[in-house]
């Protein structure tokens, strides 16, 4: 048998985690040594002595037959699979600290080729949040790059909807297994990214989703992507620790600015306070990967945009008064009359379609 097909019988194995397999991997460079095994010697590589037992029962069990048997019940499935000794695993997370030993997929796992960005943010989002998901998303996938996300509801699944409505497409990382579907609700859109995109997870059949699962799970949405773009997240959340990963393994972060008083945007504006680019359009982010993304690409993205909406008037008086000159916000304040809450909501739409910028100490102009 080869290098990957034991690695990926072994991946079925109780007891058998990351660090393990590390272990494993290393010290048996040809992984056939390890089917004639003893429990002395799994116990030496760190198993407890009631696993190592049963491990190097199961391992002289392991024949080709018993092999052939395991691959096909996920070739039954439609189920791909792929190990980190394969040519077509992804290389840009083969470089990560703990990269998966074995990923499971439906669909193309090709899209992992192109620019990947990944969208992450709050379970329940505001319709603001879920708009700018969408929105982002889909200028991302119309660009050709490849929007990276876990599934979830809320922002999750808004960013796959979203670039699911261009010619663009989505990879959905799973923490369960790829049989599984968690939302429940997301059932439809499983499908679709089935079909159209790519669903993927390190975890073998039958694994469910449990609360441990999901910040692994995160660590491949930062390992897949070449920048994490963060939507709506509270100070303590998941989308941080995406965010915090990312920047471990050296990708760039975004964040998308909210309401100063929501809870649901206070993770945002802490990611942009401590240096991550500040985003209201695709351009900003694809902008940064010129190699990716041909400035012939994203000038026809600007030509094609559709005509922002007419200003409200209130976006109007503060567009007027900052005709002459920038102001700050508290000079915005007193000549608006504005109180300060509805002033921030005003400037914030005016941000978001580019009709005027912020400078820095709180600063605003006319784009």
């Amino acid at each position: 048998m080869n290098n990957s097909t034991i690695l990926i019988a072994l991946h079925h194995m109780e007891g058998i985690g990351w660090k393990t397999m590390e272990r494993i991997v290393s010290r048996f460079p040809d992984l056939n040594e390890s089917l004639a095994l003893e429990a002395a010697d799994w116990r030496e590589i760190g198993l407890p002595a009631s696993r190592a037992e049963k491990l190097a029962a199961a391992m002289r069990r392991l024949d080709d037959s018993a092999a052939q048997a395991l691959l096909d019940a996920y070739r039954s499935r439609e189920i791909g699979i792929v190990t980190i000794f394969d040519g077509d695993y992804p290389g840009l997370l083969k470089q990560t600290a703990q990269p998966p030993w074995v990923l499971y997929y439906r669909g193309a796992l090709s899209l992992l080729e192109r620019l990947s960005i990944g969208v992450v943010g709050t379970r329940t989002p505001t319709v603001y949040g879920r708009k700018a998901a969408e929105a982002l998303s889909q200028s991302l996938a119309s660009a050709g790059a490849c929007v990276v996300s876990g599934l979830a509801r809320g922002i999750d699944s808004a960013a796959h909807e979203g670039a699911l409505k261009e010619r663009g497409s989505t990879v959905a990382v799973l923490g369960c297994s790829i049989d599984q579907v968690y939302p429940p609700e997301n059932k439809l859109l499983y499908e679709r990214i089935a079909k159209e995109g790519l669903l993927l997870s390190e975890y073998p059949l039958q694994t469910k989703p449990h609360p441990g699962l999901f910040p692994q799970r995160n660590r491949i949405i930062a390992g897949l992507s070449q920048g994490i773009l963060v939507i709506e997240a509270a100070l303590k959340s998941g989308s941080l620790i995406t965010a915090d990963q990312a920047l471990e393994e050296s990708r760039d972060v975004y964040a998308v600015p909210g309401p100063i008083y929501s809870p649901k945007s206070q993770g945002t504006l802490a990611l942009i306070k401590q240096g991550a680019k500040l985003v209201t359009c695709a351009e900003d982010i694809l902008e940064e990967y010129p190699h990716w993304i041909c400035l012939d690409t994203l000038a026809h993205i600007k030509a094609s945009s559709p005509e922002p909406p007419p200003l409200s008037a209130d976006e109007q008086t503060v567009a007027d008064l900052l005709q002459s000159q920038p102001l700050s916000i508290d000079e915005l304040l007193v000549q608006s009359q504005f109180t300060f809450g509805h002033l921030h909501s005003v400037l914030l739409n005016l941000l978001m379609t580019k009709r005027v910028k912020q400078l820095p100490g709180s600063v605003y102009a006319i784009c």
